[in-house]
């Protein structure tokens, strides 16, 4: 009993002075947190190339919304009337409305990865000049690490917020 008292009281030191001595060496570093998702869709490229996106999921949308109302109205003409129809036209219908929604469904996962392709083309670029950025800003700052603000970091200060000067310095070499 007295050994675990001893070991525990032991630990508990030795605790408090590993983390004294990290936090003494943590004082003269400079850290820096930026909004990651902020900086991509709000610098000017980001917003190009979200323009761009939700231009091709409008017309995504468009391309689907008749088939999709047909199927609806294909569904609803089968519910009011299956009970007057003979069985072989109620099993004519349901497979055919089967058969359009399967098809649907092709298309729209098709569209579905065309719409993520799309989506890495524009954004990867930027991505990668904002990589680079940050890399350049935060040695040339003097920053020990940079964070994303939005992975993990539960409390910043807006001090050490570095989102808006990240932004400029994507804009600037986006240009």
């Amino acid at each position: 009993m007295l050994k675990r008292i001893f070991l525990t009281v032991t630990l508990m030191v030795l605790a408090t002075f590993a983390l004294d001595s990290t936090s003494a060496s943590a004082e003269g570093m400079k850290i820096g947190v930026m909004n990651i998702q902020k900086v991509l869709l709000e610098s000017a490229a980001g917003r190009k190339a979200t323009a761009v996106v939700e231009k091709r999921a409008k017309e995504l949308d468009t391309k689907f919304k008749a088939e999709q109302e047909a199927l609806v109205a294909l569904k609803g003409e089968i519910e009011k009337k299956s009970s007057a129809w003979s069985a072989e036209k109620r099993a004519e219908k349901i497979l055919e409305l089967q058969k359009k929604q399967r098809s649907l469904q092709v298309k729209v996962e098709d569209a579905q990865i065309e719409f993520r392709q799309l989506q890495n083309k524009e954004m990867e670029p930027i991505a990668k000049m904002l990589q680079t950025v940050v890399n350049t800003y935060g040695s040339k700052n003097g920053y020990a690490i940079i964070l994303d603000s939005k992975a993990g970091v539960h409390f910043a200060s807006n001090e050490v917020d570095i989102t808006e000067e990240v932004k400029k310095e994507l804009d600037k070499r986006l240009k």
